[in-house]
């Protein structure tokens, strides 16, 4: 079993608190990732799980053990670092194969272990080699199977791909996804990036000053983000935000007023007594388009970033100029720096939040696909 349970857990150091009474359940089998600002508390709140940082307050409880007060060894976890930790003077077997020695294993088991890990790791032809001799990918799955040989109920993982380059964490992300429906290990997280989260998690912890912003899966959060802190964090480029006036409410929804643009119903289910108060609209830079829309604006970009298949472009909207804008157009798209065009937003892709940053739900239909992956979290 590979079950963990967070309980009112709590960390401070001398007067300053750095985790908030976070409540968790982590099912076995799941790869959840722990994402966030640097700063929130994600690392901390592992190390604790690990049992390197002691609890100021809380339970920690794996398959149904509260393991507060025991070492690290007695918890039946194993943790893979940012730093890949590997002795330069063992070869690749002998770094694989050292937790078992500390065990005292037998040799003939302590060779099986180790040549099933180097077989699922791609490593086999590796084993007599130095980490010197090895690329940075090759090391880090070195010290994936170290923590693989110990059969562990969870997995922890600390900002494990931080070190290499932008494509060699492209293909360890798919490594590390594959590695986990071989094992079917419980697998735990953490990373500032966001891309990480999306493309590897079952469920995503969003932290933000030691507590937790939400948890759901990628597209839950993606599509129904609970608040502006979600919404701007969950996203590559980052959600635009738009002050905006509700000028009615009933059952399709919100009626916004957006100076210089007009007004749209947004598919949110409202509050009471929102009329005349000031909201904020949401819209990622994807849903941007050149052209008419519910709600037409007029955009100057001030920088483009052509990627081939995309344009991203930086700018202004509205006579002010005082609002930072990002559109992400096709990659051919006509636009040119400095010269306004008219952008439209379709009501149906708009996010709505209150005064207080927290999103008014979504009526929106998803495709059958996605509402899978959404209710995969609820569920």
């Amino acid at each position: 079993m590979g079950q963990l349970t967070l309980s009112k857990l709590r960390k401070s150091f001398s007067n300053i608190e750095v985790i908030k009474t976070v409540d968790l359940d982590v099912e076995e089998g799941e790869f959840v990732v722990f994402v966030g600002p640097s700063g929130c508390g994600k690392s901390t709140l592992l190390r604790m799980i690990a049992g390197l940082e002691e609890a100021t307050g809380g339970d920690i409880v794996i398959s149904g053990k509260r393991v507060n007060e025991l070492p690290p060894v007695k918890r039946g976890i194993a943790m893979v670092f940012q730093s890949y930790a590997l002795y330069p003077h063992m070869s690749v077997f002998e770094n694989i194969a050292f937790p078992l020695r500390v065990e005292k294993m037998n040799e003939a088991d302590l060779n099986t272990k180790v040549n099933e890990a180097a077989r699922v790791l791609q490593l086999d032809t590796r084993l007599k080699q130095k980490p010197g001799t090895l690329s940075g990918g090759q090391r880090q799955r070195v010290a994936i199977g170290r923590a693989i040989v110990r059969e562990p109920k969870i997995f922890l993982f600390d900002e494990p791909l931080s070190n290499l380059d932008a494509a060699l964490r492209a293909e360890m992300r798919i490594e590390l996804t594959n590695l986990h429906k071989k094992l079917g290990a419980t697998m735990i997280y953490v990373t500032h990036d966001q891309i990480e989260a999306m493309t590897m998690a079952d469920r995503i912890v969003v932290l933000n000053f030691g507590e937790i912003a939400q948890v759901g899966s990628p597209l839950e959060l993606y599509h129904k983000p609970a608040n502006t802190f979600v919404a701007s964090f969950i996203g590559n480029p980052k959600m635009n935000f738009l002050e905006v006036t509700c000028t009615g409410a009933g059952a399709a929804g919100v009626t916004v007023s957006l100076d210089g643009s007009g007004e749209a119903v947004i598919p949110v289910a409202p509050h009471e007594d929102l009329v005349g108060r000031t909201l904020t609209l949401g819209i990622r830079p994807e849903h941007v388009h050149l052209g008419s829309g519910d709600l037409e604006l007029a955009f100057t970009p001030g920088v483009i970033e052509r990627l081939g298949i995309h344009s991203v472009a930086y700018g202004t909207v509205g006579s002010s100029g005082e609002n930072n804008f990002c559109g992400l157009f096709h990659g051919t798209a006509a636009i040119r720096d400095g010269r306004a065009a008219t952008v439209g937003i379709n009501a149906a892709d708009c996010h709505l939040f209150d005064e207080d940053g927290q999103a008014l739900e979504r009526q929106i239909e998803l495709s059958q696909a996605d509402e899978a992956l959404v209710d995969h979290t609820a569920a």
